[in-house]
């Protein structure tokens, strides 16, 4: 596909970068991003995807606006409480660029139904808040295997991966869930908003440069972020031959 003249104007600031340009952007705006959770994390990665220009965003959540939501979930508006996170974000998007296509799944994602939703799409973002989601996405990804960003957050802390077929998946450096009730939840422990919005925006550009055949990926290692501190660190770790999702 080639950019008509309102997507030459529309992304300018991005085209003119050398590693993307127009034929970047041209890949862009035919892919598919699906996004699991329309939250904190999800929101900037919805919006700065919608406002990069990719094609068509999937948006899938069975989650209502809570007004407790909005200190951090920067894609709804108080006037959104009590509507499914799908209808308002997707109104959101449409604001931000009526360009873009959403697909909404208006469910919570379980092992009944992921692998018919993620079939359609090009690149996965894992913005869940639950342990057993997050497993779920990994072996869903590496079984179809697709791409995808895996993000966690807790309090001012974060870490992300970035998963391509044949690197280290979440359950390579993670093997199993922990159980239940031994970790806190992010209501039980807290979450600064802000926190949650570089994480997203990290998801969000690992998206980009996979899209736009950028190298630099956060494969094979984990990104984590004390936002207290402002300490980044990347940990490497080597693909488990013995891993459940991806080994042997």
């Amino acid at each position: 596909m080639s950019l008509s003249p309102e997507q030459i104007k529309r992304y300018k600031r991005q085209t003119v970068l050398k590693e993307i340009g127009p034929k970047g952007q041209e890949k862009i705006s035919a892919s598919k991003v699906l996004i699991i959770g329309v939250g904190g994390i999800g929101s900037p990665a919805a919006m700065y995807l919608a406002a990069a220009g990719v094609g068509t965003i999937g948006l899938a959540d069975g989650d209502k606006i809570d007004i407790s939501n909005l200190q951090r979930q920067i894609i709804h508006s108080t006037d959104d409480i009590g509507r499914l996170k799908t209808a308002s974000a997707k109104e959101r998007i449409a604001a931000i660029n009526p360009q873009v296509n959403v697909q909404t799944h208006d469910v919570w994602v379980d092992a009944s139904n992921i692998g018919e939703i993620i079939i359609a799409y090009d690149f996965i973002i894992d913005a869940t808040d639950n342990f057993v989601a997050k497993f779920l996405i990994n072996d869903a990804c590496v079984c179809a295997q697709k791409p995808f960003s895996h993000g966690g957050v807790m309090a001012f802390q974060a870490q992300t991966l970035t998963c391509v077929p044949g690197t280290t998946c979440y359950r390579c450096i993670f093997s199993d869930p922990p159980p239940l009730g031994l970790m806190p939840t992010c209501a039980e422990m807290g979450v600064l908003g802000s926190v949650v919005g570089i994480l997203g925006a990290i998801q969000a550009t690992e998206a980009l440069k996979y899209l736009a055949d950028i190298k630099d990926l956060l494969i094979n290692c984990l990104l984590i972020f004390d936002a207290k501190t402002m300490h980044f660190r990347k940990v490497y770790f080597n693909r488990n031959p013995r891993c459940a999702a991806c080994g042997k």
